[in-house]
């Protein structure tokens, strides 16, 4: 049996996928959803294993995402930090960017630290952007460094010296010198977190790894002390930002890594079905009870990118995060999400959420906000009997109550409101699945749309609908797919160095030898958890920019090999940039980033499969009610249990699919057909 858990920032959800080790066939799927508990996430999980009444000692894989990182993040409930630093460059964090996120917006608010200026020290010390030594270490302040820490009870020590990118040797002789005068204080240097300049960028990554470090500690030493506790035999494998899985160590020692675990396990169990439904192109779309998530794949790969911030909009230029994480977008548009009406009398949703508690207004646990959940119960599009997998039945009261402020400030009926409120969630991720593929050269109907999450399924055809994408899918369980996802996904470490350099046949050696060398750090790396060099499977990638130019873009060097000509990775890019920016030049090529991504397959099952028993698509209606869809119209809709649909099985719009734990919304213009993976495939009724 294979497990894996989820927490989101409303649930917690589990998958146990049995199967048999010789054929790989899967013997059963069990699913269980849970509040999230924020005071204590171990607890959740452990209401999850008790719902699907599991014994873990027969469980052989224990996978796990969480929202711990970003929540003690934004919540700012992380550990109280210090930074050391190269002299001259202890404001490092109070200067930023110096722009503006939003060029024309003076409502900019300059963000604090999360490092006061009174815990930012500097010590002696430089080398050039080379990575030559210009003055050696000198730790003669240490001793009163680690004085002032210990009267302000520092929690974290973050070290990151000037171009320690490049070379690493101050750093380690200071880390060394802190552990044996400090050992009571978490210390992480800058080389243990990112190998990539920009120095900016780097300083906030390290501070914030240092910031999460305590607290993910103990978060994990506790989860894993109690899953033993209950009989788990091996420790628990992570979920990271990029997609992949890996140790307990491993995470230990940089847990930023996990800054967006939850989203990346739900793209990439997208792509795991995609490989075997045979749909390379996608466009995957995640509503949970907080946020929306969405992302592209382009033919089976998505793209993983370090230009990641939180809390950025456009008064906010956020924080810089130089981890590997899959390039998602991510919004404040979930089933919890709040309409609210600003002052200037326009309704808003989002990206405030009521959580999992006291919840929307529907939870009868004291929500006073009206919620995008309560609007599509209003609308009839959520069985009372299906409300939170049947556990509850809608409190309409609470949804009364809640809408009366907003019927009354814009003088419509709670049906007029509950439709404004979905129009405008709506908008929303229609505006966030823009930026994934419009924005960025795609056009969106040229992919299907992968619909995921408790709220995925209730959106979906209204958006695929708004972007002119001609097939929509929802998988089996799409409402703890991302936790699904994680049983697809294999032990993953990128490794990313910075090597600015001309791409000449002069250089091809220093390319040739620069892989090498990363290569043989992910060999002793994976050595170290007991893998072979026959286990690992490597994947080369290269940051390139014209001469000149600031940013660059990522290529992926198919095939790379010594043989491979410089001129084939050029012409990489080419494509590559005119794709993005709709230009080439006839201009130098540098490299600026060599990427490296070590891969290490887990066994996986297969895809559970539906049999067919001959019954008939009318045995899985149980209800026919009125629900209201917008601009279709009102109309009486048959209402169908999912788990009585067998594959070939074809329903035409309106109908409402409801499960445990999502429902799905087939508009009167769509098709539904069934495959043999119990996918459920909406596609136009007119194409």
């Amino acid at each position: 049996m294979r497990v894996a858990t989820d927490i989101g920032g409303t649930f917690t959800d589990l998958v146990c996928l049995g199967f048999d080790e010789k054929t790989g066939k899967p013997t059963g799927v069990k699913v269980a959803k849970s509040d999230t508990t924020p005071s204590n996430f171990e607890e959740g999980i452990l209401n999850t294993i008790t719902k699907a009444n599991l014994n873990l000692k027969e469980i052989n894989f224990f996978a796990h995402g969480t929202t711990v990182v970003i929540n003690a993040l934004t919540e700012r409930k992380g550990a109280k930090t210090a930074l050391i630093t190269t002299a001259g460059f202890r404001d490092v964090l109070e200067i930023a960017r110096c722009n503006r996120p939003d060029l024309f917006n003076f409502n900019f608010v300059k963000q604090p630290p999360f490092v006061p200026r009174y815990l930012r020290f500097e010590v002696e010390e430089r080398l050039n952007y080379k990575g030559e030594v210009l003055k050696e270490l000198s730790t003669k302040n240490i001793t009163d460094i680690i004085k002032t820490c210990k009267e302000e009870d520092v929690e974290a020590i973050a070290v990151c010296l000037l171009h320690a990118y490049k070379n690493p040797k101050h750093e380690l002789e200071l880390v060394d010198k802190l552990n044996q005068l400090y050992p009571e204080v978490e210390i992480i240097a800058s080389n243990q977190v990112t190998r990539e300049w920009r120095e900016y960028e780097r300083t906030s990554t390290t501070v914030l790894s240092g910031y999460v470090l305590p607290i993910a500690k103990k978060y994990l030493n506790n989860l894993e002390e109690k899953l033993k506790s209950q009989g788990l035999k091996q420790s628990p494998y992570i979920m990271q930002s990029n997609g992949g899985i890996t140790t307990l160590n491993d995470v230990r020692s940089n847990p930023i890594t996990m800054v967006e675990s939850g989203p990346a396990s739900g793209v990439f169990g997208a792509i795991a079905l995609g490989n075997v439904i045979h749909k390379k192109n996608l466009i995957v779309l995640d509503i949970g009870g907080t946020t929306a998530k969405c992302a592209l794949v382009e033919n089976g790969q998505v793209k993983i990118t370090t230009n990641y911030k939180i809390e950025h909009s456009r008064t906010e230029a956020g924080y810089p995060i130089q981890t590997p994480v899959i390039d998602i977008v991510e919004i404040g548009n979930g089933g919890g999400s709040i309409a609210w009406i600003d002052k200037g009398g326009k309704m808003h949703v989002g990206p405030k959420s009521v959580g999992a508690m006291p919840g929307p207004a529907a939870y009868g646990r004291g929500g006073m906000s009206l919620t995008t959940t309560d609007a599509n119960i209003i609308t009839g599009r959520i069985h009372p009997d299906y409300f939170l997998g049947g556990e509850l039945q809608p409190n309409f009261k609470g949804i009364e109550d809640a809408s009366k402020p907003l019927c009354e400030k814009l003088k419509g009926s709670k049906e007029d409101v509950a439709k404004g409120v979905l129009r405008i969630a709506n908008a929303n991720m229609i505006n966030a699945l823009k930026l994934i593929s419009v924005n960025k050269g795609y056009d969106p109907r040229d992919f299907t749309m992968v619909v995921i999450g408790g709220g995925g399924a209730m959106h979906g055809s209204d958006l695929a609908r708004e972007l002119q994408v001609s097939e929509l899918i929802i998988p089996s369980h799409a409402g703890v797919f991302s936790a699904f996802g994680m049983l697809m996904s294999d032990i993953r470490r990128d490794y990313i160095r910075t090597n600015v350099i001309t791409l000449l046949d002069s250089q091809k050696a220093i390319i040739e030898t620069e892989f090498k060398n990363i290569e043989h750090q992910a060999i002793t790396s994976f050595k170290l958890d007991g893998y072979t060099l026959d286990d690992i499977k490597f994947t080369y990638y290269a940051d390139l920019r014209y001469a000149g130019q600031e940013h660059y873009v990522k290529v992926l060097l198919e095939d790379f090999s010594e043989s491979m000509p410089l001129e084939t990775i050029i012409s990489h890019f080419h494509k590559e940039h005119k794709k993005h920016y709709s230009f080439q030049l006839e201009a130098p090529v540098e490299l600026v980033n060599f990427h490296l991504v070590a891969e290490v397959a887990v066994e996986k099952p297969d895809f559970p499969t539906l049999q067919k028993t001959g019954k008939k698509v009318e045995d899985a209606i149980f209800d026919t009610r009125k629900v209201d869809f917008d601009d279709l119209g009102i109309q009486s809709t048959k209402f169908y249990h999912r788990h009585l649909l067998e594959p070939d099985m074809t329903i035409s719009g309106p109908a409402i699919i409801a499960e445990k734990d999502t429902t799905t919304v087939v508009t009167p213009v769509h098709k539904l057909n069934i495959d043999i993976y119990g996918n459920l495939i909406l596609t136009l009724q007119n194409v």
